[in-house]
C-alpha cells in the first residue's frame, strides 16, 4: 500500500517512521505541517490523487491541553475540521485520539461503549474529530490512547529527567491514575490494524497494560534513569496550580483490541523500560 502517515514529526509520527523499516512491503509518505497542511482540502486531495494514497494514518493533533482552552478555534480546526478532509479522500483512515474525551470521574476502566464527557477544550475538539471522521469514513479506525511519551519530541519522562537532576525536591501527584505509553507500542499497535487480514473499522483504546499515577510513574522513570538524587513527593491536585482540569482516572479498557486483533498489549513498565534504554544511549 501506499500510506500517508500525517504529523511525521511528533512522537508517535516518529515512532512510525522507525517502525516502517520493519514493514517494507509498503510505500510510505511522512508529511508534517511544513509538507502537508490537513486542513487545507484542496492540498490533501492533491497530495492523495499525486501519490495514488491507499491508506491514512493521522497522527496529526493540536495536543497542548492549556493553550487549547486558550485558543479552542485552532485546536478545532486541527483536531476536528481536519478530519471532514482527511476523511473525504475515498480512503481508508486510522486515526488517534485520547482519553480526554471522558470526563475521568469514573472508577473502572473507559470501555469504547461508555457516554463520553469530555471537560477541557482539547476533549471537545478530539471528540468533535472523532464525529466528523466517522460521519465522512464510516471505514475509518480511531485508537483513543492515553499518558504517551517517546524518546522523541517532549513529554512527560523527559520533563521528569530534566528536573529529576535540575532539583532537590519535586512534587507530583498521586490522585490522577491512568497508564503511560510507550508511543512505539502504539505504532505496533497501527500496524497490526494495517495488517490484519480483515478490515475492522470503528473505535479502540489501545494503551500499555497496568496503572499507575504520575508519582509512581516519576519514580520509576528515575530509577530506571539512575543517577538522580531528586526527592520525589506525593501531592495532590489541588497543591498542582493546572490551569486546565485533568482527569483524576483515565485507565482504557483494552479489552475490544485484544479480542479483536488476537494480541498480547505489554506492560508500562516494560515499555517504559525499552524507552529508557534509548534514551540512556543517547
Amino acid at each position: 500500500m501506499n500510506i500517508l502517515i500525517t504529523g511525521s514529526k511528533g512522537q508517535l509520527g516518529s515512532e512510525m517512521r522507525v517502525l516502517s523499516s520493519a514493514h517494507p512491503q509498503h510505500h510510505y509518505f511522512f508529511t508534517d505541517v511544513d509538507e502537508l497542511d490537513i486542513t487545507d482540502r484542496s492540498a490533501v486531495s492533491a497530495y492523495v490523487q499525486s501519490n495514488a494514497i491507499d491508506l491514512i494514518v493521522n497522527c496529526a493533533a493540536y495536543t497542548n491541553v492549556d493553550k487549547a482552552e486558550e485558543d479552542e478555534a485552532t485546536a478545532q480546526k486541527i483536531n476536528a475540521e481536519a478530519l471532514s478532509v482527511l476523511g473525504n479522500q475515498g480512503v481508508r483512515v486510522v486515526h488517534i485520539s485520547t482519553d480526554y474525551v471522558f470526563s475521568g470521574d469514573e472508577h473502572r476502566p473507559c470501555r469504547e461503549t461508555d457516554s463520553v464527557g469530555p471537560r477541557t477544550a482539547y476533549g471537545r475538539t478530539k471528540y468533535e474529530g472523532e464525529k466528523i471522521l466517522l460521519a465522512a469514513c464510516p471505514e475509518a479506525v480511531i485508537l483513543r490512547t492515553a499518558w504517551l511519551y517517546s524518546s522523541y519530541g517532549n513529554n512527560f519522562v523527559k520533563t521528569m529527567i530534566r528536573l529529576g537532576k535540575e532539583k532537590k525536591e519535586l512534587g507530583v501527584v498521586y490522585d490522577q491514575i491512568g497508564t503511560p505509553t510507550y508511543a512505539a507500542d502504539l505504532a505496533r499497535a497501527i500496524f497490526v490494524v494495517i495488517e490484519s487480514p480483515i478490515w475492522h473499522p470503528g473505535i479502540y483504546h489501545f494503551t500499555n497494560e497496568g496503572v499507575c499515577s504520575w508519582y509512581d510513574f516519576t519514580l520509576a522513570i528515575h530509577a530506571l534513569h539512575g543517577g538522580i538524587e531528586c526527592q520525589v513527593r506525593p501531592i495532590l491536585s489541588e497543591e498542582y496550580p493546572y490551569k486546565t482540569p485533568r482527569p483524576h482516572y483515565s485507565v482504557l479498557d483494552k479489552s475490544k483490541f485484544k479480542k479483536t486483533f488476537g494480541v498480547a498489549i505489554p506492560h508500562w513498565m516494560d515499555g517504559l523500560k525499552r524507552c529508557m534504554r534509548v534514551l540512556n544511549n543517547e
